[in-house]
């Protein structure tokens, strides 16, 4: 199936691969590793992810790199998002020794469609926890399925590295203060979807949310997490509401590694009007650069990329970030796991 594949023009979508690894929790213990073909999973019609929503995930990717090594990116920060996103909602959390062995092997398992070096694309890795007790009062969980499964993916925007528009529209809110906002659940995304597919039916790649609370400051852009440049300066929202993004703050550290001054700090929306670059991040798009951001309710429109084309210090940023990965630059930070 991988000779058919075209990976210079994969989209970000679901291909199936050969296998799938799981794990169980019962009895108050992690049972062994399980590897599987099935696309499927048998669960009870009262299981409580299916209704309270006990359900936590992850995104990061591996890489066939220049010198034909695979990378896997910050599996260690995965690892403990995923473990804080768990008892955030009150799930069993997954130990990081069994979550990085897992990673390794549905990713060996499945070297065949990890696309090649130069070709753009990446294998996705989704770990996924979900609640498995049947029962019908709310109250957590005492077991749980671990599992993960991989896909090889393009650029999570069709336009890949091009700057596009994203919108400004009040009447959504992606979560609520003191909410999940802060953990990976799938909960929030379900929120986020009628402002995203009304963004898109407007011509916007996504939705910039603002504060669910007094909507005055920049809050997530979509599934991702807002950044800008500002006289130089690396700007991007605090919040206890906001995913902490592995690939947010991996461009912190570049940036800072470039001489760059980084601010995490509330950005009040009238700043747009002095920023230089604005873009998204997040491991699926990795930084998309952001052209103009229109805000619907007060007529107003950001103009970014002035020119059309994406900002210096987001395209340095940018090649930096995929160098690492790419093992085109040096990995001084030791972000990457090598699977030997």
């Amino acid at each position: 199936m991988t000779k058919e594949l075209d990976w210079c023009n994969l989209s970000f979508g679901y291909i199936p691969t050969d296998y799938n690894v799981r794990c169980r929790f019962k009895d108050g213990k992690w049972g062994p590793i399980e590897v599987s073909s099935s696309e499927y999973v048998d669960m009870h019609i009262a299981a409580t992810c299916l209704h309270y929503g006990q359900e936590v995930f992850e995104g990061l990717k591996a890489f066939r790199g220049k010198d034909g090594k695979i990378r896997i990116f910050r599996l260690n920060d995965n690892a403990e998002r995923i473990r804080q996103s768990a008892e955030g909602i009150k799930m069993e959390p997954v130990p990081q020794e069994l979550f990085t062995e897992m990673v390794k092997m549905v990713v060996k398992l499945n070297e065949r469609f990890i696309p090649p070096y130069g070709s753009g694309a990446s294998l996705y890795i989704r770990p996924l926890e979900i609640g498995m007790s049947a029962q019908i009062g709310v109250h957590p969980s005492s077991e749980y399925l671990f599992l993960i499964l991989v896909t090889p993916v393009g650029p999570y925007f069709k336009e890949g590295f091009r700057p596009t528009n994203i919108c400004i529209m009040r009447q959504y809110d992606r979560v609520a203060p003191k909410g999940t906002g802060r953990w990976k659940v799938g909960g929030n995304y379900a929120a986020s979807m009628t402002a995203g597919e009304h963004a898109h039916e407007l011509g916007y790649s996504a939705c910039l949310y603002l504060d669910p609370q007094e909507k005055k400051y920049i809050d997530e852009c979509g599934p991702a997490n807002f950044f800008a440049v500002k006289n130089g300066v690396y700007i991007t929202p605090a919040s206890e509401s906001i995913l902490p993004s592995v690939t947010n703050r991996s461009l912190m550290t570049l940036a800072e590694d470039m001489g760059i001054k980084v601010e995490r700090r509330q950005i009040p929306v009238e700043e747009l009007a002095e920023v230089d670059e604005a873009g998204e991040c997040g491991t699926a798009a990795v930084a998309s650069p952001v052209a103009e951001i229109h805000d619907l309710d007060n007529n107003i429109k950001y103009v970014v990329a002035k020119d059309g084309e994406p900002g210096p210090v987001t395209t340095k940023l940018y090649n930096r970030l995929r160098g690492i990965q790419l093992g085109e630059e040096p990995d001084v930070h030791g972000w990457c796991t090598i699977v030997e």
